[in-house]
């Protein structure tokens, strides 16, 4: 469909892409870093999954190996969006994944994203998948302890729920980290605000960024993330996100607390095309409709938002973006 928007619209502060490790194989998601930033987008997401969310996705690459070839492939800064620090993996772990990643990139371009998880990818050990509360704190116990490490100091820490002992990263970026904290409900919006550098969500949602400020977010910066689907048939673009993201549409904590991809997958046998085209999603190749979805994220008073796209056409998305969206998002 053509732009025929007669005038100008207002811009974004910035747009990125945002890398569906769950959708994805390694070397398609550093090509595709490679594409976005040929399109113009102005940085990276990457999810840090151990499962897909269902056995369409059907991948799940280690995250901190695709880092360091996002690091040689592209000039973009990069954020894991997220990794859940806590129970699969140590604290102490991520906080040198998170510094040599930082090392490799170099100054300004990763930030560690951190979120509370789901049972989904933590459980694989065999260990409890604790409740809400009690994930919140081990995050924010996590979150101070990878600060202290990625200073390059030596740390002993015994805390309630980690312990180290005489630890020290020796190749750490200088000034450390930055870490954003990712949130839904209040109580960990409000983490978010009290611990962390920055805020993520993926609901262009302004009572959640005004939480996040009032609880000492002040004027951090609050990332997006946003699931388009380009094509240019809108039922088969409606049809790629019933069948590849129907997790999208489960209600209250299923994302969090179904252990399998075949739980996802029974789960969404209940999610129908209807709750995909009701949802708000861009679907198919009206440029409006995907600039109106990534305005609200501005208008919600967010700093970025990043865009994953669902569906076969990658090259068609970028070319889309590049000469259809993105010169209206950022005029």
């Amino acid at each position: 469909m053509a732009d025929t928007s007669g005038s100008p619209t207002p811009s974004v502060t910035a747009v990125g892409y945002f890398l569906a490790s769950e959708d994805h194989g390694p070397a398609e998601l550093v090509e595709q870093a490679r594409m976005a930033e040929q399109a113009g987008f102005t940085s990276l997401w990457i999810s840090d999954h151990y499962h897909p969310w269902n056995s369409a996705q059907g991948h799940s690459p280690f995250v901190w190996s695709v880092l360091g070839a996002l690091a040689e492939a592209t000039s973009l800064p990069v954020q894991t969006a997220v990794t859940c620090p806590t129970v699969r993996v140590h604290p102490a772990v991520v906080a040198q994944a998170a510094a040599t990643s930082a090392v490799l990139l170099g100054e300004g371009r990763f930030r560690l994203g951190v979120g509370t998880g789901e049972a989904l990818n933590e459980h694989v050990l065999g260990d409890r998948w604790p409740p809400a509360p009690v994930r919140l704190e081990m995050l924010e116990e996590a979150v101070r302890l990878i600060r202290t490490l990625c200073t390059g100091q030596e740390t002993t820490h015994h805390g309630r729920h980690y312990t180290v002992e005489n630890a020290r990263l020796y190749d750490v970026p200088d000034g450390g980290v930055p870490i954003d904290v990712a949130g839904f409900g209040p109580s960990a919006v409000e983490l978010a605000g009290r611990i962390g550098d920055g805020f993520i969500t993926t609901e262009p949602d302004s009572d959640a960024v005004a939480r996040f400020r009032r609880a000492g977010g002040g004027q951090n910066p609050v990332r997006g993330g946003a699931k388009v689907s380009y094509d240019t048939d809108r039922d088969r673009a409606a049809k790629a996100v019933l069948d590849r993201w129907p997790n999208m549409f489960l209600p209250g904590e299923l994302a969090q607390v179904l252990p399998t991809p075949a739980h996802f997958e029974q789960a969404s046998r209940l999610v129908t095309e209807q709750h995909v085209t009701d949802s708000g999603i861009p679907l198919g190749d009206d440029p409006d409709e995907h600039v109106r979805a990534l305005l609200a994220y501005r208008d919600a008073g967010f700093n970025a938002v990043h865009v994953s796209q669902i569906g076969p056409d990658l090259q068609g998305f970028f070319d889309f973006y590049r000469s259809k969206v993105l010169p209206r998002l950022t005029a």
